[in-house]
């Protein structure tokens, strides 16, 4: 179970990161890309961020190229957004579950075509 504390910094750099992002990476080149989640280690210094991003798989791959080479700048910028004693290094990682979730749900109106339920209304009452 996280400390508060940490729930709350997670959720500050969450904000942050999102923000910074939206503002710096430019939308038409990598898609556009929402921070889901930050998990921070206990002493702070380091944190892996969780990203979502719309756009084709051409536009998920530069993102996350574009995420990586700009690390160090917006680990800087998160630095200045946010004062604590030290900036966690942040990693970033594509966050699929978006996708999986509209897959699953594509999966299940395909079933719900192929074997139509019997809707009508029983004589019982």
């Amino acid at each position: 179970m996280l400390s508060l504390r940490l729930q709350r910094v997670q959720e500050l750099l969450k904000r942050a990161i999102g923000e910074i992002i939206l503002r710096e990476l430019p939308v038409a080149e990598a898609g556009v890309i929402n921070v889901n989640e930050v998990s921070v280690t206990s002493d702070l210094r380091s944190a892996v961020v969780f990203v979502g991003v719309i756009g084709n798989d051409g536009q998920r791959r530069r993102a996350l190229e574009l995420l990586t080479k700009e690390r160090k700048r917006l680990q800087g910028l998160v630095g200045r957004t946010i004062i604590l004693k030290h900036t966690p290094q942040l990693r970033f990682m594509i966050d699929n579950t978006g996708a999986r979730g509209e897959k699953i749900l594509g999966i299940i109106s395909e079933l719900e075509k192929s074997n139509p339920t019997d809707e009508t209304p029983s004589e019982d009452y």
